[in-house]
C-alpha cells in the first residue's frame, strides 16, 4: 500500500482520506500538530463535558467537507485543475493554523489586535518557504487574490466548509441537537454561477435550516453564560498577572513560551519576529501556569486561579439592557467585604460586558440562491424565506458577573 495515503477515523463523518504527499507533510508538522493541544470550543466543556475535542479534529473535518465539495462541483462540469484543489485542501487545513491558546478567549490578550487570521497567514508563508513554494495557490485561495473566487468562498464566506464542520461537530460533541445541519444535502447543492459560489434553489430550507442552527448554537453553546463567565475569568488572570509584572512583582508562567508573551507585554505588537515562540504555545502553557497560580501569594491572582480550576465560577447574569451602575456599586461592595479586598481589586470579581449574535448579515457577503429560470436572489429576499432583513438586525445582551 502506498504510504502517500491514509485513511483517518472521524466520529462525525467516518473515514477521511488524506491521499497527497503535500497533505501529509503538511499534517505531521509541528505547527500544526499543536492544533491538538488546542480546545477547538476553550471553556464550552465547563458546561458540555463532552466538548473537548481538538482544533485539528475541526480543522481536518473542515477538509473533508472541502473535498466533497470540489468533488460536487467538478461532477458538475465546473473547471477546477489539480492544482486549485490541492490550493483549496491546504487552505482550510490550515485556515486555524495560527489560533494561540484558549483561541477567541485570548487572541487580544497575549498579542494586542493581533487576529488569528493574521497569524494563520505568516504560518502558511513561513511553510510555503519550508515546502519550496508549493503553497502559493493555497495563500492565493486564502486571501482572496486567486482569480476563482467561489474558492476562497469555500474556505472563508458564509456558505464556508469551515463553518459546515463547526456546527455539525460541536453540536455532535456538545449533544446539542439544534446544531445538526444538513451539510451533504448543502454540499451536493452547490454550484458556481457568474464566478460566485451559490446554492441550487431545492436547498432553500436546508439553508435556512443552517442559518437558525447557527444562532441557536451561539446563544445555546458559544455565548452560554457560563461558558463567558470562564473565558472572561481567564482573562481577568491574565490581566491580573500583567498588573503585578508592571509593578515590578515576581509572576513566573509555567513554560518559557508563555513567559516571554507575559514578561514583554508591551513591547509586542506583532508576531513576526517571534513566530517560533507563539506557535510552542498551546491550552497546555496556560492551564498548568494558571494551576501554578493556585498557591501565588497575590490574594486576588490565586482565588481567580483557584475558582477557575475548581471550576467555582462568577455568578452570571445575562439581559437585554445594561445593568444599573446601582447594581454594580453594591454588588462590588459585597466583594471588598466578603473577600476584605480594596474596590479597585474587586473589579477583577465584578465586572459587565455585552455580547452580540448576528443570524444573517445582509451586510456581509450574502447567500445567493440560483434559481431554474437562472435568476439569482438573497436568502433574505426569497418568497416565504424564514430567514428576512428583520432577522438579520443583531442581538445584543448585557451581562454582569459578580461574587455568589
Amino acid at each position: 500500500m502506498s504510504t502517500d495515503r491514509k485513511i483517518i477515523n472521524d466520529p462525525v463523518y467516518g473515514f477521511i482520506t488524506i491521499d497527497h504527499p503535500l497533505l501529509l507533510d503538511i499534517i505531521a508538522h509541528p505547527y500544526y500538530q499543536r492544533l491538538r493541544r488546542i480546545y477547538q470550543m476553550a471553556f464550552a466543556h465547563l458546561v458540555y463535558p463532552g466538548a473537548v475535542h481538538s482544533r485539528l479534529h475541526h480543522s481536518l473535518g473542515a477538509y473533508h467537507l472541502m473535498c466533497n465539495a470540489l468533488t460536487e462541483l467538478k461532477n458538475k462540469g465546473i473547471p477546477i485543475t489539480e492544482e486549485e484543489e490541492l490550493g483549496a485542501k491546504i487552505a482550510i487545513l490550515l485556515h486555524d493554523v495560527g489560533h494561540g491558546p484558549y483561541s477567541h478567549t485570548l487572541e487580544n490578550e497575549l498579542i494586542r489586535d493581533v487576529h488569528h487570521e493574521t497569524i494563520s497567514l505568516l504560518i502558511m508563508r513561513l511553510l510555503n518557504e519550508e515546502f519550496r513554494g508549493q503553497l502559493q495557490t493555497a495563500i492565493d485561495i486564502f486571501t482572496n487574490n486567486h482569480p476563482k473566487l467561489f474558492l476562497h468562498q469555500l474556505v472563508s464566506g458564509q456558505l464556508d466548509v469551515d463553518r459546515m464542520d463547526y456546527l455539525s461537530r460541536d453540536s455532535f460533541f456538545t449533544g446539542v441537537s439544534e446544531g445538526v445541519i444538513a451539510y451533504d444535502r448543502i454540499l451536493k447543492m452547490l454550484t458556481v454561477h457568474q464566478g460566485a459560489l451559490m446554492v441550487e434553489e431545492k436547498a432553500i430550507y436546508s439553508i435556512e435550516k443552517f442559518l437558525v442552527s447557527r444562532r441557536l448554537m451561539y446563544w445555546q453553546v458559544y455565548l452560554h453564560k457560563t461558558v463567558i463567565c470562564a473565558e472572561m475569568m481567564l482573562v481577568k488572570i491574565i490581566r491580573r498577572a500583567k498588573e503585578l509584572i508592571l509593578r515590578g512583582e515576581k509572576v513566573e508562567a509555567a513554560t518559557t513560551a508563555f513567559n516571554f508573551y507575559l514578561q514583554n507585554q508591551h513591547t509586542l505588537h506583532s508576531v513576526d519576529q517571534h513566530l517560533g515562540i507563539f506557535c510552542s504555545l498551546d491550552d497546555y502553557d496556560v492551564m498548568t501556569t494558571v494551576k501554578n497560580w493556585m498557591q501565588h501569594p497575590d490574594k486576588i491572582l490565586s482565588l481567580l486561579c483557584r475558582y477557575l480550576v475548581d471550576r467555582k465560577l462568577l455568578k452570571i447574569k445575562l439581559i437585554a439592557e445594561p445593568f444599573p451602575a446601582e447594581m454594580i456599586r453594591e454588588k462590588t461592595k459585597e466583594a471588598v467585604l466578603k473577600l476584605d479586598i480594596t474596590e479597585d481589586e474587586a473589579s477583577y470579581f465584578v465586572f459587565t460586558g455585552d455580547t452580540t449574535n448576528t443570524t444573517y448579515n445582509v451586510m456581509d457577503e450574502r447567500i445567493n440562491i440560483l434559481f431554474k429560470d437562472g435568476t439569482v436572489r438573497d436568502i433574505s429576499k426569497v418568497d416565504n424565506a424564514l430567514i428576512h432583513t428583520q432577522v438579520s438586525a443583531p442581538v445584543k445582551k448585557y451581562y454582569i458577573c459578580y461574587l455568589k
